[in-house]
């Protein structure tokens, strides 16, 4: 499992309940986390809160309510975000590696189902070390595989079918029908296990340790929206949460719930983790997810980065810190920043309406206003608006 990261404690509201006076604490959380939700770690069967105490993996429930509706019954969605460190060494056959996070993840799934989740979302690349950083090609490429039909994916089909439960698989894909090119991929597999279609991730990085257009580039499925039996969802993975139209679009194609599973280091952007996903919330009325994997991966061979460092063997620690935002900007606490875990949380869909009626950022928007500057700013001869102050 991943070592410890340099922090008092696991996680940073973990710290906070350690240092503040209650009173202080309180009100420093209304702050942080928005109005308070309730912790529904009871409602978990004692045999599955044991069972992640005896397998190492923290299990945190939470519910966000919506005020009651005369005419809307809650429209209510759990849902279950996975994060996990990798379990063999990056030396270690390649099968072999993605067997033992197959297992890890499939126990995981077990206590999700255990817990009344019908949405389950595991991390970015989630079968494998997040080795693009050593821009290797072999023999980390044989871990691509077919989103249709691959071994990743037939697993999650049985898992969903079992549980009557959604499963979102983020996984490199290897699309044998497109000249076998490679892609960042998300499975949507429904709760009666077929395989709902895929999304692809719209952004990739260009920073520092992240190389990944050294294997994929940009996805072609722009930003689908799948209808699920539980309510509507879209992936946008990773780095697309640094872009707001990203979110935007999902939104306006109807999404409910949009989830972001990622892998990130702490040097490169934990400041920027607790804000993006819950400001995409708030700016779009939608529940976000975000997910990151933890521990510290080493490789067998130096990469550098372009940046002046030295060669090394590892980027850093992933620092975990899955939450869900709501529309209304309160949030979940993260799970651990150095240990697996799974975050459930119960959501009520009626919150998004609500939201929307009472910021009204959708009726506010000028999306033909955006359209048009936006269709002019990517044309050719562009010229900025931008006002000179009269010459002296």
């Amino acid at each position: 499992m991943a070592s410890p990261l340099p922090l008092a404690s696991h996680s940073v509201e973990a710290s906070l309940e350690k240092y503040l006076p209650e009173a202080e604490l309180k009100e420093v959380k209304r702050i942080l986390y928005g109005r308070p939700i309730e912790d529904i770690s009871a409602e978990i069967p004692e045999p599955t809160r044991q069972a992640a105490k005896d397998n190492d993996f923290a299990l945190q429930a939470y519910r966000i309510a919506a005020a009651p509706e005369q005419i809307r019954s809650p429209r209510l969605m759990r849902i279950g975000l996975v994060q996990n460190a990798i379990v063999k060494p990056t030396t270690a056959p390649l099968q072999e590696q993605r067997a033992a996070i197959h297992d890890r993840i499939k126990l995981i799934t077990e206590c999700a189902a255990q817990s009344g989740v019908k949405v389950l979302c595991y991390q970015e690349a989630w079968t494998a070390p997040f080795f693009f950083c050593t821009r290797e090609k072999y023999p980390w490429v044989e871990l691509a595989e077919s989103a249709e039909d691959g071994p990743t994916t037939k697993l999650c089909q049985e898992l969903a079918k079992l549980h009557n439960m959604v499963i979102i698989s983020p996984i490199l894909e290897r699309d044998v029908e497109n000249m076998d090119i490679l892609a960042n991929t998300a499975v949507v597999i429904d709760n009666h296990g077929n395989v709902m279609g895929k999304s692809r991730k719209n952004h990739i990085p260009r920073v520092g340790d992240f190389n990944e257009s050294t294997y994929y580039f940009e996805g072609d499925t722009g930003h689908r929206v799948f209808q699920t039996e539980f309510g509507r969802i879209a992936i946008n993975i990773c780095y697309g949460r640094h872009h707001p139209l990203n979110w935007m679009m999902y939104a306006m194609n109807g999404a409910e719930v949009i989830f972001n599973p990622s892998a990130t280091v702490g040097a490169l952007s934990e400041p920027m983790w607790s804000i993006e996903a819950r400001n995409a919330a708030i700016a779009n009325s939608v529940y976000t997810c975000a997910i990151n994997r933890v521990g510290s991966e080493h490789y067998e061979h130096e990469f550098t980065s372009g940046d002046a460092k030295s060669a090394h063997n590892e980027f850093g620690e992933f620092y975990g810190s899955s939450y869900v935002a709501a529309p209304d900007g309160c949030r979940t606490p993260g799970l651990p920043r150095n240990q697996d875990g799974l975050l459930v949380t119960e959501v009520d869909l009626n919150l998004q309406r609500q939201i929307r009626d009472k910021w009204c950022f959708s009726m506010t928007g000028r999306y033909d206003m955006y359209a048009k500057e936006l269709t002019a700013f990517t044309s050719p001869g562009y010229q900025r608006p931008i006002i000179q102050a009269p010459k002296q």
